[in-house]
């Protein structure tokens, strides 16, 4: 049977939280348990240069991540899981890509535009701040999706033109070399849960109303009371549609247990006490993987070799996507 190739990339530039966690780690994770598919996870450290130049804050990223990755159920034996700057390939074929992207492309890259616009608002230079990786980043992207050939790869809608610029960039490259590579197709998950922050907001370390994954029960519990409800005393009834409590309760809950929390915010019950069941909800899913995510944390020796073995397998992979390309634009030996 032939697999499908799925890839997902994280970035190595922040501490994982709840929005992470639902809407991305556990989805991926079990996705990566299908038969038909064969599932890539990387660390995009190259990626989190772009806009953290703090060594010591992508150092510990890189192992948290790992760390977060690993303490959720993924499994390196039946994935292949790897830091990106481990495979030499993702560089070669980045620039191998970048000769024969047009500038054009790269300049409709919306996180481009995006700093574009906001210098030219505040009458700056147009390029101000921008420096070559941001003005790259759909090409690297690119580089790290087609190395394996990935037929999938999930991402939220702001990721969707990046994987259309890497059709495109594939498309140019077989038309002028012949067919190496897979056109990969964007997946994006209607069912995946968006999950709201602290302040209703979507859950972002940009907006600062986070809830920490794996920071032990009491940060849990105190992010927990922080979240923003209305003045509504107990036993007046609330709207769980308009709740950010029933929000996140609904992405850890079975349908029985949405349908009673739903029928207890008619009834009126307690901010106080809906945020208590809230809490012993995510603390019961998470608190197994906790003690995990701690463990391996104390021992980075381990996640290294993990990190080794799949660097290994994904080389093989890489190598056999790149080599053919190399030899086609003409990078062969004389003998």
């Amino acid at each position: 049977m032939t697999k499908e190739i799925v890839l997902t990339g994280i970035t190595t530039s922040g501490t994982p939280h709840l929005g992470n966690y639902v809407g991305a780690i556990r989805p991926a994770i079990e996705a990566s348990f299908k038969e038909n598919i064969e599932s890539y996870f990387f660390l995009a450290d190259y990626h989190a240069l772009i806009k953290c130049q703090d060594p010591e804050r992508v150092k510990q990223s890189r192992l948290e991540i790992a760390a977060t990755w690993l303490a959720c159920g993924l499994d390196p034996e039946k994935t292949t899981f790897y830091r990106q700057s481990d495979v030499p390939e993702v560089a070669e074929l980045n620039w191998l890509l970048t000769c024969v992207t047009a500038k054009g492309l790269m300049n409709r890259g919306h996180a481009y535009k995006a700093s574009v616009d906001s210098n030219l608002e505040n009458e700056q230079d147009a390029d101000f701040g921008v420096n070559m990786g941001l003005f790259c980043y759909p090409v690297l992207m690119a580089a790290d999706i087609l190395v394996c050939n990935a037929h999938k790869v999930p991402v939220g809608r702001d990721q969707i033109q990046h994987i259309e610029m890497a059709r495109d960039i594939a498309g140019r490259f077989n038309h002028i070399f012949g067919e190496h590579f897979v056109l990969p197709e964007a997946v994006v998950d209607a069912e995946t849960a968006l999950l709201t922050g602290l302040d209703g907001r979507k859950m972002s370390k940009s907006y600062n109303n986070t809830i920490p994954l794996f920071e032990g029960e009491k940060k849990l519990k105190k992010a927990i009371n922080k979240i923003n409800t209305n003045l509504l005393e107990p036993g007046e009834a609330k709207d769980p549609d308009d709740s950010n409590v029933f929000d996140i309760y609904c992405a850890f809950a079975t349908a029985e247990q949405k349908a009673e929390m739903r029928q207890k915010f008619l009834d009126g019950i307690a901010w106080g006490e809906a945020k208590k069941e809230l809490f012993t909800l995510v603390n019961n899913e998470l608190a197994e993987a906790r003690e995990t995510y701690i463990e391996l944390m104390a021992s980075p020796k381990k996640i290294e070799e993990i990190l080794q073995a799949g660097a290994a397998k994904a080389r093989v992979k890489a190598q056999s996507v790149v080599h053919p390309a190399r030899e086609a634009m003409g990078l062969v030996t004389f003998s």
